[in-house]
């Protein structure tokens, strides 16, 4: 189990959202987004999961030097995966050129399904991810905003035909809320699929770690830590540690 710590950057500031809401419910954790990242490598971090807010906002990148930063400062400890704003293929080459290994693309996969098939077509598809958020099941786009009518699991049956590299599945009821991740939905749809499935919601402490690892074998190879860290509900060496004795007991 991969467990990844999450930067979201807002206004340059390093921030935590409560369901996606932009307009109010958000916390300042660290005005410097870079040193945030050294300590989560310090930490023994293996992946930082990036959210660019503002370009997820305007579809501008409007925090890439940061995330430049970042990559360049790190990048040969850790791989990181942005998500925010990836609607063209310039926007994603522009993040893979800042030293980013994975582009995290949501609302436009699902919309415009072509746009994902280009993004494959014209990187390679390892290097994506594709975002499904879902409300009882089903996905969600536009902020939350809007349904689709399907299902996480049949999207993500035809994302996998791309090439993409794994699933961020995040159950949008529980995201930045602490009330424990959907572990039961999340392994259903990595039941149903052959890539990874990253888990994302709602995580809150050890206890969801060790539910998480009950259903590694199943698909659920990674998991996005945010508020949980942040507000300290879950120390992030106690969960490495917790990993590292599940992984020696299963050898």
């Amino acid at each position: 189990m991969l467990l990844i710590p999450a930067i979201d950057i807002k206004d340059g500031q390093c921030v935590r959202l409560r369901q996606g809401d932009l307009t109010s419910n958000i916390s300042v954790f660290n005005p410097d987004p870079v040193e945030q990242a050294r300590q989560w490598v310090e930490l023994g971090a293996e992946r930082i999961h990036i959210v660019d807010l503002d370009a997820a906002k305007s579809g501008k990148p409007v925090n890439l030097p940061i995330i430049r930063k970042i990559a360049k400062q790190f990048g040969q400890d850790v791989s990181i995966e942005v998500g925010g704003g990836m609607r063209t293929c310039d926007r994603v080459g522009e993040v893979l050129d800042a030293g980013v290994n994975y582009v995290i693309i949501g609302t436009a996969a699902v919309k415009e399904p072509g746009f994902l098939h280009d993004v494959c077509s014209e990187f390679s598809g390892d290097s994506v991810i594709v975002s499904l958020d879902a409300k009882d099941g089903i996905v969600m786009t536009d902020g939350w905003t809007k349904s689709t009518g399907h299902t996480a699991v049949e999207l993500a049956k035809k994302f996998e035909t791309y090439g993409i590299s794994s699933i961020l599945y995040t159950d949008i009821s529980r995201d930045g809320m602490l009330t424990g991740c959907n572990v039961e939905a999340t392994a259903e749809l990595a039941r149903n699929i052959s890539i990874p499935v990253i888990a994302s919601g709602g995580i809150r402490d050890l206890e969801d770690i060790r539910q998480l690892l009950a259903v590694e074998s199943d698909g659920v190879t990674m998991a996005i830590l945010g508020r949980s860290l942040y507000e300290r509900t879950l120390d992030f060496s106690e969960a490495l540690d917790l990993v590292n004795q599940y992984e020696r007991g299963n050898e």
